[in-house]
This record gives structure tokens, C-alpha cells and sequence, in this order.
């Protein structure tokens, strides 16, 4: 169902990552890698988020700061817009995690999560800064990978590498208290 519907937003609305800026230059990506990679950015970056909730604070916390981040950057490059579209996803979480933090009123779901990672996703990619995306989100990018080396090594050797993922609630296991996590 996602990559249908990123195909989608992809193929009618022309938001796509088509080059990629190195350290010598930028290269131009052809069309039949740039789709695919465009779409596996955006599930990536929008499933990782949902991972991350599962914490009370943690998912709007780290939203936050990546939206700050992204708002600091691009009033930097002065896109108007876009600060101002961050600072309202700054806001909306901050008013979020009023009723958040431990210990929770209230929860954000995979509805809030999905459509914050994918909102992260579409900032990096129609503002073409990616390497950005890949920086703020490395937390989040962090987490997914936990889940998939935990599910890679239990299929071929049937152990475990950490006590559960993804990896903030094997940190609660060794008993970190959630605070610290």
C-alpha cells in the first residue's frame, strides 16, 4: 500500500530525487534508479518514525528537533516557506508533548507517526536536501536498522542481538529508567 501511493505522489506531483550533490559536484540520477530510490527514501524515513514511537516524548521530541533543525536551515538559505511550515510542525509537537511526556495522557499513534515521517520525508526531498534528511533523521534511520539486524539474526542463527527492538526499548530492558532513554 505505501509504495503504491508514494508511486502515486511521485509520479503526479514531480517530487523526486533526480541528482544527488557529492563532494565534486552534483550527479544527475537516471529516472528508472531515481523513482525507486525516491520511494524507499520516503518508506524508510516514514516507517522509521513509527518505530521511534514507543516511548512517551521520544518521537515528538526527536520531530522536534529535527524540525528545529530544518527551520534553522532553511532560514539560513532564506525559504520562507519552508521555515514556516517547520515551525508550525515545531509547535503542533510542542503542544503534543504537553500531554506526552511521562507519564502520557495521551499517544500519537501510528496515524501522528506515519504522517510525521512522511511529512519529514517530503521536506527533505521537495527542498532537495536529502543529506539533511539523512542527518536529522539518523535517530530515526538508527532505529530501523535496530529491527532489522535483530530480525535478519534471529532468522539465520536464531539469537537475538539485542534483548527486544528496536533498539530504545532494549536500552529499558537493561533498565535504564524511560527518562534516560
Amino acid at each position: 500500500g505505501q509504495i503504491f501511493a508514494i508511486y502515486i505522489v511521485i509520479r503526479y506531483s514531480g517530487i523526486c530525487i533526480n541528482n544527488f550533490h557529492g563532494v565534486l559536484g552534483i550527479y544527475e540520477i537516471p529516472g528508472y534508479v531515481s523513482i525507486p530510490f525516491t520511494i524507499f527514501t520516503f518508506i524508510v524515513i516514514t516507517n522509521a518514525y513509527n518505530l521511534i514511537d514507543g516511548i512517551d516524548g521520544l518521537a515528538g521530541g526527536l520531530g522536534m528537533l529535527a524540525s528545529i533543525f530544518f527551520s534553522v536551515f532553511f532560514y539560513m538559505n532564506n525559504d520562507i516557506d519552508m521555515v514556516i511550515l517547520s515551525c508550525s510542525t515545531i509547535g503542533a509537537l510542542l503542544s503534543f508533548l504537553k500531554f506526552n511526556f511521562n507519564p502520557a495522557k495521551i499517544f500519537m499513534g501510528d496515524t501522528g507517526s506515519l504522517s510525521l515521517g512522511g511529512s519529514l520525508g517530503a521536506v527533505g526531498i521537495i527542498t532537495k536536501h536529502e543529506i539533511v534528511l539523512a542527518i536529522t533523521g539518523g535517530l530515526f534511520v538508527l532505529e530501523a536498522v535496530s529491527v532489522m539486524v535483530q530480525v535478519i539474526s534471529f532468522k539465520l542463527t536464531g539469537k537475538r542481538i539485542f534483548r527486544m527492538a528496536p533498539i530504545h526499548h532494549h536500552f529499558e530492558k537493561k533498565g535504564w529508567p524511560e527518562s534516560t532513554v
